[in-house]
């Protein structure tokens, strides 16, 4: 036996004292009063009938020095050394997306999931284990993480295991395999076991806690549309993984409470089976499938998706009094909401992913925004050029178009058919660094793109487009499209992920801060630092980035959903092995004998007290 405070066995010292003060304690004695021959045979018949009245100081003082006994015994907790009982139990706990299907429910009525059940096994063998036992647990759930290793302290293993919760992505399982055979080479006698939902048909070496079970899942997936003419037409794919199934589907545009239509279809078991919905909303920015029918994983029934061009932050702005050309083309290309306002209307608002200045000489350039230029006669601050006169022709004169090579150039240029331009007038400028010329007159730059001084992409055009032939020429719609294409880097390439993949986001010019949301409401701040960031997400539902340019919010949602892979009830059978032998045999455990100390001492003052109420009967 030892002790885990052996200190506490000073309170030893106590049983002496009592001794001490049994001996020196005052002793009552008898004296003889006058009675009655009644008093006197009631007295005898007493002492008759209780022989004990001599014996009970001495019970007291031995159940005293008992009980000082046993709570030196408790204060000092004592162990008991159990030889070969102990063992090293190491856990791998797979925390993928599957693990969220429900399991069954609790006596309360509480949906349990697969990875409550398995968390519930671990718990239970932990706290079965003898004491002394020692325990690790790797947790393969969005990456593969120790959670605790070689700790001989149930307390935090179990608590630090109620902490966990599933991902919604594949998890790297095989990572965490690969490290229990590590710990399995250096520690042949462990006791490997492994918790999941897949099923395996051989674990050599290990013990396999199976918790999947047949589990109705419906999911939806593939989710594309079309938006023409104010008509929507959405197309995807439901998916019912355990027996044929009519599924009900619902349409939400735009945020809408109730959905704008339905439809209902037969999935067949196992295979992705198409649908269609249709339509008519006055715009779009995003849609939500939904199914009706309730099954095992809630989470795969709902699908989102963000419409590219709105998410991109398309927003225009053309201060002009002459827009048309500019503002047809653009309708053609971009399909985004435009805003078109006098110069007189202009005040510096903000908040637009293009800025167009046809005419018009801001008294500063956007922050946080690309800029195109029309036929501007004033030099602008930060704009990268400066104005050196105007030139005005009796007779149009042919615009040359750049025959350079260089890729910068090549992206202006593409899909250009090299149609004659003509202009009667333009305005002379000189150019800085960081601008490309796309069209020249006798060396002069007329239409050019660069990036200005405040980081912001920027087209300008010399001329007044009604002083051109541009805009009835077919080249005018391939040059407008490679601007918007310059001018539009797309903040992010999809609005639609699943869990686990890599989502790159390009920065913006001015960019001071990025911030997602993520579904269950945590924030993440993104460095700014490059001109590209890196998302990973690791919960389905919907993310929003929030990001500050220019003192100025631009907001962008995106979708992640379950891993594909993670949606099916029953994984395929698999073969499991870890190489080497195992060598049987543990390690020296120990019982705590604390409680059955504690127990003693609630015996001991039981009778303790037993013996004092005696006494007390006694003395009546």
């Amino acid at each position: 036996m030892s002790f885990l405070y052996p200190l506490g066995l000073l309170g030893l010292i106590g049983i002496p004292v009592l001794i001490i003060i049994y001996i020196i304690k005052s002793k009552y004695t008898e004296q003889t009063v006058s009675s009655t021959y009644l008093w006197t045979l009631s007295e005898r018949f007493l002492k008759r009938r209780n022989p004990l009245n001599r014996l009970t100081g001495i019970i007291s003082l031995i159940l005293q020095i008992l009980a000082v006994t046993a709570i030196s015994l408790a204060i000092a907790h004592p162990m008991i050394t159990v030889p070969n009982s102990a063992n090293d139990y190491f856990f791998i706990l797979d925390g993928s997306g599957s693990m969220g299907m429900t399991y069954g429910v609790n006596e309360e009525g509480t949906p349990v999931t697969r990875f409550d059940e398995a968390k519930a096994q671990i718990a239970q063998t932990i706290e079965s284990a003898v004491d002394g036992s020692i325990f690790s647990l790797v947790y393969a759930g969005d990456n593969m993480s120790m959670v605790f290793e070689a700790t001989d302290s149930k307390e935090e293993a179990l608590l630090l295991l109620s902490e966990l919760t599933p991902a919604h992505g594949k998890a790297p399982l095989a990572d965490a395999v690969g490290s229990a055979q590590a710990y399995f080479t250096e520690n042949p006698s462990a006791l490997i076991y492994l918790v999941t939902d897949t099923y395996y048909a051989t674990a050599h070496n290990m013990t396999l806690l199976h918790v999947g079970t047949e589990a109705e899942n419906y999911a939806v997936s593939g989710l594309t549309y079309a938006y023409v003419d104010k008509l929507l037409t959405v197309n995807g794919y439901l998916t019912s993984y355990t027996s044929d199934a009519t599924l009900t589907t619902e349409l939400y545009v735009n945020g809408s409470a109730e959905p704008i239509t339905m439809g209902v279809v037969v999935a067949a078991k196992g295979k992705e089976t198409p649908f269609q919905l249709k339509a008519k909303i006055a715009d779009f920015s995003e849609l939500k499938v939904n199914i009706v029918e309730e099954d095992a994983f809630a989470i795969d029934n709902t699908y989102e998706v963000f419409d590219i061009q709105s998410e991109n932050s398309y927003h225009t702005l053309i201060v002009s009094d002459t827009p048309f050309f500019v503002q047809s083309m653009l309708d053609t290309l971009l399909n985004a909401k435009m805003d078109v306002i006098s110069p007189k209307e202009y005040q510096g608002q903000r908040g637009y992913g293009l800025y167009i200045f046809d005419g018009y000489t801001p008294d500063e350039m956007p922050p946080d925004g690309a800029v195109w230029l029309f036929n501007q006669k004033a030099s602008l601050a930060d704009s990268g050029f400066s104005v050196q006169g105007e030139l005005t022709f009796n007779k149009a004169e042919l615009l040359e178009l750049s025959k350079s090579t260089a890729s910068s150039v090549k992206a202006f240029v593409e899909n250009l058919s090299g149609d004659e331009v003509y202009v009667s007038a333009y305005v002379k400028y000189g150019l800085y660094r960081n601008f490309t010329t796309i069209m020249s007159h006798k060396g002069n730059p007329v239409i050019f793109a660069g990036t200005n001084a405040l980081g912001n992409r920027e087209v300008v055009f010399a001329f007044d487009l009604r002083s051109s032939n541009l805009p009835l020429l077919y080249d005018f719609a391939a040059l407008m499209d490679n601007l918007v294409q310059f001018s539009f880097p797309e903040i992010l390439e999809s609005t639609t992920y699943e869990c686990g993949d890599e989502i790159t986001i390009n920065v913006p010019a001015n960019c001071e801060s990025i911030r997602v949301d993520t579904p269950s409401g945590d924030t993440l701040y993104i460095s700014t630092e490059s001109a590209t960031a890196r998302l990973i997400p690791t919960e389905a539902g919907v993310y929003t980035v929030t990001m500050n340019v220019a003192n100025t919010k631009r907001q962008f949602k995106l979708y992640t959903a379950v891993h594909a892979d993670e949606r099916k009830p029953v994984s395929a059978e698999l073969e499991l092995s870890l190489q080497g032998e195992a060598t049987p045999g543990g390690f020296d455990g120990q019982y705590d004998a604390l409680m059955a100390v504690l127990i003693a001492l609630a015996v001991i003052f039981v009778a303790d007290w037993m013996v004092y109420c005696y006494e007390k009967y006694q003395l009546r």
